[in-house]
């Protein structure tokens, strides 16, 4: 390449940079057209629009309204393949998803307490009162300061 285009970047088919050859996409990025992640999950695509209607998977869309599906998706899809099979129903799939990203939150609020705490105990602790005297009936605080 040569003139003002050599320093441009390679842009991949929706107009972002191209990823260098072998990179693997972020997990929550959609990258897979509906064949492949069939092909991925061993799943029908039919199966895949099935389950995207009933709001268990929802890919994302490409510009021209594609379902384009993320690692995340992937996964998702294998889970609800492995209930199925397991012989859940498709609510009680739903039901167990929910649940799951239920839990995956309350572990995430659970670990900014927790990092909330260390920086709490780390914190200079206030100056503490002194012992309590007794001086005929009345008690007396002494603080510092």
């Amino acid at each position: 390449m040569t003139g003002p285009d050599r320093h441009r970047l390679p842009r991949g088919p929706l107009g972002a940079p191209a990823a260098p050859p072998g990179a693997v996409p972020a997990p929550h990025v959609p990258v897979f057209v509906i064949s492949i992640a069939a092909e991925l999950t061993g799943l029908h695509p039919q199966t895949l629009r099935a389950y995207d209607r009933l709001g268990l998977v929802t890919p994302g869309r490409s510009g021209g309204g594609g379902r384009r599906y993320s690692l995340r998706d992937i996964d998702d899809l294998r889970v609800v393949a492995r209930l199925t099979a397991e012989g859940l129903g498709l609510e009680g799939v739903r039901r167990v998803l929910a649940l799951e990203q239920e839990v995956l939150a309350l572990r995430e609020q659970v670990a900014a307490l927790q990092a909330d705490l260390a920086v709490a105990h780390e914190a200079p602790t206030p100056p503490r009162n002194l012992p309590v005297t007794r001086s005929r009936g009345q008690v007396v605080v002494w603080r510092r300061g």
